[in-house]
């Protein structure tokens, strides 16, 4: 059987057609219907969050986001170390992504250098919470704060890890999330925003839904809203939520002590209480990653380059150089992670990359 780099979770299926059941009663499948609302609710509870709101996927969270706090053009200060709907969001909007490197530790942006790239154009800055670890959040705000700046975290990596007590979705003025199938905690296709300021998130809530309530329009929006079939896997996902974190944590532990320090892994800070939403590997050059590749294919195992290419050097934007963010993009791979990964299977993998390393 082939071996990917993620598997979705799926819950009991007695559990889902239990929802399932109630929305073919109801009749109501989308709306905000009594699904939606139920899993906002239990999700704002989990995260300890206010002004949640769930949408249909986490691009489409980015883009409210900015919409939201009256971000149509201008600059966006943000990583070149992400996946690519981050930078599209920022596009997509009219506005132009500003390229920072990254930190060669955790990959998060540099906040250091984030201060020398802001312009009388600057409108914001988009930071990633890479793999679920935490940018700095404290440098990020101090430096907001000083030149009147919005800040919008991508969390799409970040549901369930925790910065200082809090939920790394709690800081900045809007925190996104992504609910999509390969994700910790999933909805099938889902995302979310998590708004700081209720007037914002009262504008985001209409923007979400075409921009009107009943009869009256009040503002330009777009459709972001989320079936109650997709509500429905996340309540019958919602129970595991723990039970999911623990078994990734199971496998994660293996191989640190399958791999015994042959990789390269990202350091966490101390204040983070991780989610293991991935397990990300940096090996010595591109070449490495490449063999390792093809002796884990050979065995029917396929492991992910997550992030290749570096964003500035997409085609369509004229990136900023980011030399740190284009070596480690070179080199760095996510090796398979997800519930009931058999201990043999990761001892496998293990071995398979310590050989390959050595010989």
């Amino acid at each position: 059987m082939s071996v990917y780099v993620t598997k979705s979770f799926m819950p009991p299926i007695d559990e889902y057609n239990k929802y399932v059941k109630k929305i073919f009663e109801s009749g109501v499948l989308t709306n905000q219907g009594p699904c939606v609302q139920d899993l906002q609710k239990k999700l704002s509870a989990y995260l300890g969050v206010d002004n949640f709101h769930y949408v249909t996927n986490g691009t489409i969270a980015l883009q409210l986001a900015l919409s939201s706090l009256d971000i149509n053009d201008g600059e966006i200060i943000t990583t070149p170390f992400s996946y690519v709907a981050t930078t599209s969001s920022v596009l997509w909007q009219r506005c132009k992504p500003v390229f920072v490197d990254i930190e060669p530790d955790n990959f998060t942006i540099d906040a250091n250098k984030i201060e020398s790239a802001i312009t009388d154009k600057t409108r914001a800055i988009m930071a990633v919470h890479v793999f679920g670890y935490a940018c700095n959040v404290d440098k990020i705000q101090q430096i907001a704060n000083k030149y009147n700046l919005k800040v919008i975290y991508d969390g799409a990596h970040a549901f369930g890890s925790k910065y200082k007590n809090k939920s790394l979705l709690s800081y900045g003025d809007v925190s996104t999330c992504s609910f999509h199938a390969t994700k910790l905690f999933h909805t099938v296709e889902g995302g979310a925003c998590i708004v700081r300021d209720k007037s914002v998130s009262d504008k985001l809530e209409y923007q979400k839904r075409f921009g009107h309530q009943g009869d009256t329009h009040y503002m330009l929006g777009i459709n972001a809203k989320q079936s109650e079939f997709h509500a429905a896997m996340g309540l019958a996902n919602y129970p595991y939520i723990a039970d999911i974190i623990a078994d990734r944590k199971r496998v994660s532990d293996m191989y640190d002590n399958g791999l015994g320090g042959c990789v390269v892994r990202p350091k966490k800070q101390s204040d983070l209480e991780y989610n293991y939403a991935y397990y990300p590997v940096v090996f010595k050059s591109e070449a490495e990653l490449l063999n390792v590749f093809s002796a884990l294919n050979a065995q029917d195992i396929y492991p992910r380059r997550y992030f290749y290419p570096s964003l500035n050097k997409l085609p369509y934007v004229n990136g900023e150089k980011c030399p740190i963010s284009e070596d480690i993009s070179k080199r760095i791979a996510c090796l398979p992670l997800y519930v009931g990964l058999e201990n043999e299977t990761i001892q496998k993998i293990s071995q398979v990359i310590k050989a390959t390393l050595c010989r």
